[in-house]
């Protein structure tokens, strides 16, 4: 009978390096991971903190937008939708002899946020007051929770 060799390969199965000729040990896995967790921790919150500024000029772009759209019905109904009418007299006729809308061509948008922007008139800083609250949804705040307002150079 013939004897059973091992097959001939370039290692044996023995205590060998852990490493194949196009692999990588697990020492280096672990530092690319470790790299890439590192650049991660950096650069995120860049990233990050640039999402919520631009969600701000958003939010600062469509209450000048909204601006614009009040001015003009103030044009043709010779004052500002009350507080109880708001921002949807843009959109539909608060019944008055005028109105000439819609002064919106699409529906009423929420703020970046997804929440909706907040209507006062008479204002108490102006003959309207338009406010988003910002990321937090509450009054005040700093950062991306800074209120976005028409009044005062648009930060509340």
């Amino acid at each position: 009978m013939d004897r059973l060799r091992p097959s001939p390969g370039p290692r044996s199965r023995g205590l060998g390096p852990l490493r194949g000729p196009d692999g990588f040990t697990l020492i280096e896995l672990l530092v690319v991971v470790i790299i890439l967790g590192l650049l991660a921790a950096l650069v995120g919150p860049r990233l990050f903190g640039r999402v919520g500024r631009s969600k701000q000029a958003a939010a600062q772009v469509q209450i000048e937008l909204f601006g614009t759209a009040l001015d003009q019905l103030r044009l043709d109904l010779g004052r500002y939708p009350t507080t109880a009418e708001g921002l949807e007299a843009l959109r539909t006729s608060p019944n008055l002899p005028g109105w000439d809308g819609p002064y919106l061509k699409k529906e009423l948008p929420l703020d970046p946020w997804g929440s909706p922007y907040h209507y006062r008139s008479p204002g108490e800083h102006g003959e309207y007051d338009l406010w988003s609250y910002g990321a937090d949804g509450a009054p005040g705040g700093e950062g991306e929770n800074q209120d976005v307002v028409s009044w005062g150079g648009g930060k509340g």
